[in-house]
This record gives C-alpha cells, structure tokens and sequence, in this order.
C-alpha cells in the first residue's frame, strides 16, 4: 500500500489565498517525502466553521476558483481535499460540505457529507444538504473509503445512544474499501482526543481495516482545534500521530509494520487546556488583524494566567501591562503586578483610580460616599474598564478580559468594566483549574509569583473583601457548575449528589438571572465540554422551575 501525508493545516476562514498557499507548499512537502497522496482537514479551502459566510454567493464562487488553483498548480501527486459543493440537484440546501479527490487536473471522486451536526456549536442542517450514499473509489490500486469527520461519529459499538440512523464507515466498510480516510474540523475540549483516539482504534479493529485521520489546528474565533491528526493500522493500533496544537505535516504508511511517528501528548489536562489557550490567543488576535494586546493586572490569579497565555502567544514584547490600584488595594498586589510583568518580561504601567472614582462620587448625591454599596464598587470597575477601553483606542492594542467561567457562570462580573474587551481568554476556563494551570506554569521556576497563587481570591473593590463572602469555596462551586452547565444536570439531580440544597439553588439561580450578561461578554476560548457562548443557546427571559 502507499505512503500518505497528511497536510495538517491552520487556515484561515475566507483566506482562500492564503490557504491555498499552505496546502501547495504541504503537498510540495508531501511529494518530496514520497508519498503519493496529500490529505488535508474539511472545508480547508474555505476554513472551518465559515457559517453565515456561506449565504454569499461570492463566497462559494470564491471556494469553487480556489480549487480550480489547486487542481492546476499541485501535480505529481494527488490531493484529498474539503471544500463547499454547490448542490445543483432540487433540495433543501443548495451547497454540500465536500471532499474532492484529484490527481495532476483530473477529478478521481466526489464525497458529500451524509452526517450535518446540529449540536452544541455545530449548526451544519443550516447551510448543507446531506450526502445521499457512500461509495468506494479505487486509487493508485487501493480501494479507498472517505468520509467527512461526523460521518465517523456514529459507530454502534462506541455510542449508546445514536444521533443518526445511517453509519456512512459502515456502508463503505461493506463495499470492501482497503484504506478509510475521514477528513475532519473537530473542535477541541478537555477529554476529546483520548476520546476521539478510542473511537478511531474502535473503527479500524471492527472492520479490519487501516484507518487515516486528518483534523485542522488552529484557533476561528471561540474555537480551537488541536490537530493531532491519527493513523492506525487494521488491528486498531495506533501507527502515526501528529503533533498537537501546531501545523505538521504527518506521512503514514498503512501497511508499514515498523514504529511510525507518534508525537506526545500533552501529559496532564493544565498543559493541555494551556496548548490550546496560548494557540488561540494567538491566533485569535492576529486573525482579527492586531499585533499587540493590553490587560488589567489586578494582582489576582486570573488577570496573571492570562498575561502568562498572552506573553508565551504574543511574544512579552506585544503585552502591555496596567496595574490600576484603588484605596482598597493592597501593597502586595503592587509588588505582585510589579514582579508578574517583571517575570513575564512585559511593559508595566500604572495608573491609580482613585482621583476618578472620588470624580464620580462627586458627581452627585446619588452615590454613597459614606457606605459603598454594589453601585459604588461597579464604578471602580467601570473606570478600570474604561482605562483599558481607551488604552486599546490610543495604541491599537486589543483588551484581553480575565474573568474566569466561575465568575462568569454566576455573573460575579461587571458589565462595562472588567468585561470590557476583545477576547475572554479564560472564560470557558473554571477557577480550581485556573489556579492548576498556573501551578503547571511554575513547574520549572516561578513565572506567577507564588503569592498570587496562595492569596485567598478578592475582588478589592471594599474593605477586607473576599469572594467568598458572596460564593461558596470554588471547590463546590465548580463542581456545581460542572454539573448544571456541562452535564445538564437538573438542580434535584445535583443535590442528590452530596451538595446542600440551599447552595445548589442559589448557584443554579445565579446562573440564570446572568444570562444577559454573558450574552454581552467578550467572546471566549472554548476548552470545555459546554462552553458559554454560541454552543449553549440560553433565552435571557425565561422562568426555570
């Protein structure tokens, strides 16, 4: 059997010369190394998701030349490719999610995808039309079967419960094919590629047959996908594997019985979630056009992860620093934000609030001078917010907001002033784990200083405050969270797990009374199973019983 590659790419939604350009230099690559076929991820002319993109005309056209590119510029080797089909049958939809087979300007076989998810952050029923069979094409003397990423996602031996009633893997695995391909953009979160590796071994083992997997890297807006792309031999043993969270260019050969390469994965969840926070970081703010980004260092936990995520995806040189200290600050957190930028080697600036917030107070006798209240500490928010707002105004820089899912989950927030920004960095990110995942980050030395790791969480926005004085320990609240938002849990089932029935109501109402927030929120990095955002479609007026 033949030597494949897989062209493992980060493209760039609507970049169509830009991604033309990767996939020719891939399969340049590819063909010098000997193989004799180039497969790369879905709709990786177009990029993964393209969504509402895909209503404009010019858009498909665009897509549609870009193939055309590389059908004349890629020869002496062929190229297994995903790109938007339009449809010129009568259907609902009138384009299909693709796969395009070619070898030196000729068309070998056409795949559409047969499985469209409408789950989570999927919402594929909406632009497709699904693929009506699956059929074999023999190649270069391989009888070969592929499939578009969900078309693998149904296996009846690994899903109890079936989201479709057709197994494309199956249909083709009938057909005799030799070699199953499945092209794929499948999103990361915590868990999903030991889960996906398992899945893949499950196919190859049950139908004895050599299974490639091919998955786009990169970061598109909230999303991120990890690569890591997979080949296993027909026993279900893993053969190759790409690297995670990077572009690579993977060669498998099916029928080889020596080791493969078999890059490393990440060796525990905080480095994980990290990989994945640093590549979209990057490439969220450098998609979306700017060079360099600003934050608000508090002298918290979160505020410092997330310079440490920007600093390792930026380049220290492109973070900008402000500590802005009220009357409630301590001197600690002067020294921490002072040696956390130090460390980081970031520019530092600070920029006391104090004469505007006395400015506010004074602006009225509507605001309480003698007792603050709520009102009294959003405003120190709002101003921090502001500051920031107009730092990113003055020198281009992109705002990274710091809140953490906890927070966000139970609006411990405020609108207009720490939520302001352009990217919620940790936002699908709990607090225990924030505070692993700084841990992982001074596991050679110490990058956060460890007194921000160890000092009890506040807000600072009052006298002696704690965020416990609203919350319960992060401890329970996370794992509340966990349950009510990732596992859908309803309040009864959650209590019924240990918790105490008052704190699960309250924690469960905090979270429904704050949709409106989170709907105004930043968008944020996906690395959970159920993240806030367009995968969790919550109305903002609603009764929950």
């Amino acid at each position: 059997m033949v030597r494949i590659a897989a062209g493992q790419i980060n493209p760039i939604i609507g970049d169509f010369e830009g991604n033309c350009r990767k996939m020719e230099e891939a399969a340049k690559k590819a063909r010098e190394a000997g193989c004799r076929l180039v497969v790369f991820p879905e709709l990786s002319v177009s990029g993964y998701p393209p969504r509402d993109l895909l209503e404009r005309r010019s858009f498909i056209k665009d897509n549609l030349n870009a193939v055309e590119r590389l059908m004349e510029n890629i020869q002496g080797i062929a190229v297994l490719l995903g790109y938007v089909e339009r449809n010129g049958e009568p259907g609902e939809n009138n384009l299909y999610n693709a796969a395009l087979l070619f070898e030196d300007g000729r068309v070998l076989h056409k795949v559409r995808k047969r499985l469209l998810p409408t789950y989570d952050v999927f919402d594929e029923r909406r632009y497709f039309e699904p693929g009506s069979e699956s059929k074999p094409v023999m190649w270069n003397g391989v009888r070969l079967g592929i499939t578009i990423c969900e078309d693998m996602w149904n296996d009846k031996e690994v899903f109890e419960s079936r989201k479709y009633r057709v197994d494309p893997v199956a249909d083709l695995c009938d057909q005799g094919v030799e070699l199953l391909i499945n092209i794929s953009a499948s999103p990361f979160n915590t868990g999903k590629p030991a889960f996906r590796e398992s899945l893949i071994a499950s196919v190859a083992r049950r139908h004895k047959v050599p299974v490639f997997y091919v998955n786009q890297v990169g970061g598109n807006d909230s999303l991120l996908f990890d690569g890591a792309s997979l080949g296993f031999y027909s026993d279900g043993t893993l053969a190759v594997r790409a690297e995670s969270f990077v572009e690579d260019l993977l060669v498998f050969e099916p029928k080889e019985t020596s080791p493969q390469r078999i890059a490393d994965v990440p060796a525990c969840v905080e480095e994980e979630v990290y990989r994945a926070l640093v590549m979209g970081t990057r490439d969220y703010v450098t998609k979306c056009g700017f060079k360099k980004v600003v934050i608000g260092l508090s002298g918290g936990i979160d505020s410092a992860l997330t310079a440490a995520v920007a600093a390792d995806a930026l380049g220290a040189e492109n973070v900008s620093t402000v500590f802005m200290p009220s009357e409630y600050t301590s001197s600690d957190n002067d020294e921490d934000t002072k040696g956390l930028a130090e460390n980081l080697g970031c520019h530092f600036d600070v920029v006391p609030i104090a004469p505007m917030f006395d400015a506010f107070l004074g602006a009225s006798d509507i605001f309480c001078r003698e007792e603050h209240g709520i009102t009294e500490q959003n405003i120190q928010a709002r101003v921090r917010g502001t500051l920031l707002m107009a730092l990113s105004n003055k020198t281009g820089a992109l705002v990274l907001t710091t809140g953490n899912k906890s927070e966000l989950a139970v609006g411990y927030c405020t609108l207009y002033g720490d939520m302001n920004g352009g990217l919620a960095v940790i936002s699908d990110v709990p607090k225990t784990l924030v505070w692993d995942i700084s841990r992982f980050i001074n596991r050679n030395g110490e990058v956060i200083p460890q007194r921000i790791i160890d000092k009890v969480p506040s807000a600072e926005l009052r006298p002696d405050q704690s965020d416990q004085d609203e919350l319960p320990a992060y401890e329970v609240l996370d794992a509340i969270l966990h349950a009510y938002v990732e596992q859908v849990k309803a309040p009864a089932e959650i209590v019924a797990m240990g918790y105490d029935a008052e704190v699960v109501a309250d924690v469960v109402r905090r979270v429904e009374i704050n949709e409106y927030k989170r709907q105004q929120a930043a968008p944020g990095l996906r690395v959970t199973a159920k993240a806030f955002g367009y995968g969790r479609r919550y109305p903002i007026a609603k009764r929950i019983a």
